[in-house]
Formats: C-alpha cells, structure tokens, sequence
C-alpha cells in the first residue's frame, strides 16, 4: 500500500504550524523580514545594496528563532538577493550611461530598465502579500522562493537534533 503525499510529507518535514498556535511575536519577526526592502528608502538612499544588507542581518538575526520566523527571513532573503542584484546591475549600467558616457540608451537598455521596473512591482506586492499573510500566521510561498524556502527550513535532517523532543541526560562518565 503505498503512502499518501500528506503522510510522506509528515515524515521527512517537520509540521507546519498553524497560525492559533504561534505567538504574536513571531508573527510580527516573519512579518519584518518582508518589510526589509524598504530599509534603502528609510535611510534615504537608491541603493539596492542597502536593502540587500538590511535582509542579511535580519536573516541572521532571526534564523534561530522558530521554523515559521526562519521560514519567512528565508523567503525574503532570496528575493531580496535576485531583486538586488537586478537592481545594482540597472544602477550601474545607468550610471555608465548618463553620467560616464560610456554607453548609449540602446533599446536593448531601455527593455531592460522595462524590465526591472516590472520586477520591482512585483516585488513590492509580493512581499506587502506576504508582510500581511505573516503577520496573521499564514504562509506565502513565492514563486521561486518558496518551495526551496520550505525544504531548507521545514525538512528534517538526519543527525539533527530536535529540540522541542530532545531530553535531558546526565553526562557520561
């Protein structure tokens, strides 16, 4: 008889909590990982790496926190890194434009500055969906992110020790 993906599942991944049984707490940690990308506009600056940084430290921060905290600061961290990247190759690629003179405004530019922008909304509204269903105990997978997010976070690894099931033992003499 074979299993079912619900009992397969239960048994290579941790459960998934469920939002009556997580502390406000660490609803509003997952909920601040997402609001990360706006740390550059906080601090004033255009620069995407801002952002980028902001991610990591919460990352590291709060990754020892519980599995839906770490799940979340996952998520954001790898959307923050492609949206980044993107976003420092639309900067320099704009700079060598209009203020080295490097280049010329080819279409091809233009497509990608299209692009980016496109990418940037998308963007936004993911995370503003994912800020809000965080914060009321929900998980959000994002397109790309989410699947990878879950299996680093939610799978169980050989060798590694629960702590919620662990016990006390007396030292060995």
């Amino acid at each position: 008889m074979q299993e079912s993906q619900s009992e397969l599942m239960n048994s290579e991944y941790y459960p998934l909590p469920q939002p009556e049984d997580i502390p406000l707490k660490e609803k509003e940690d997952a909920m601040g990982a997402y609001l990360m990308m706006f740390a550059a506009l906080a601090a004033g600056l255009p620069l995407p790496v801002i952002n980028l940084l902001a991610s990591i430290i919460y990352f590291f921060i709060h990754r020892t926190h519980s599995l839906f905290v770490r799940f979340h600061t996952l998520q954001a961290l790898l959307s923050s890194i492609v949206t980044s990247l993107l976003n420092a190759a639309a900067v320099f690629w704009t700079l060598r434009i209009f203020l080295f003179n490097y280049a010329d405004a080819t279409n091809l530019y233009k497509g990608f500055i299209a692009m980016i922008i496109l990418v940037n909304i998308a963007y936004i509204i993911y995370n503003i969906i994912a800020a809000v269903r965080a914060r009321k105990g929900r998980f959000f997978y994002m397109t790309f992110f989410g699947r990878y997010a879950y299996h680093q976070t939610f799978k169980i690894r050989p060798g590694k020790v629960d702590e919620n099931n662990s016990m006390n033992i007396p030292p060995k003499l």
